[in-house]
């Protein structure tokens, strides 16, 4: 059976860091301490099968105007079966995040997936800066 959960304490640090630093192409080397302690400043989802952790998200927000979605994954032996948009449909229709103004999220390919639920290029890059370490 399919769960999708924010309880923290039901998350496997070990199994997300293992992810992210080994097999994702955006936090390739990510330490266990920034795992940590990006867990604990996030609102989290774990995505289990059967009480197992098999994929991830994490929204971070100031719960009034803006969010922003990192680190979504889904584990490949578990992919093609839907349960990103299930994890997409979770976060969007959390009730701490209800009415907010403005979405973002970064993505080199899964663009498809995050159309879905509204999200588009930028309407404004220009108006766009990052510092990027």
């Amino acid at each position: 059976m399919l769960e999708i959960s924010t309880d923290k304490t039901r998350l496997d640090i070990e199994l997300i860091h293992n992810y992210l630093s080994n097999e994702s192409y955006w936090a390739k080397g990510r330490t266990m301490e920034t795992v940590r302690r990006s867990i604990e400043h996030s609102l989290c989802f774990g995505v289990y099968i059967d009480g197992q952790q098999i994929g991830f998200a994490r929204v971070i927000s100031d719960y009034a105007i803006f969010a922003w979605i990192l680190d979504v994954f889904i584990l490949e032996k578990h992919r093609g079966k839907g349960y990103s948009k299930l994890l997409m449909k979770a976060i969007m229709s959390h009730e701490e995040l209800q009415n907010l103004q403005r979405w973002g999220l970064g993505t080199d390919d899964a663009h498809g997936l995050y159309a879905q639920f509204g999200f588009a290029a930028l309407s404004k890059p220009q108006n766009m800066m990052e510092i990027k370490r």
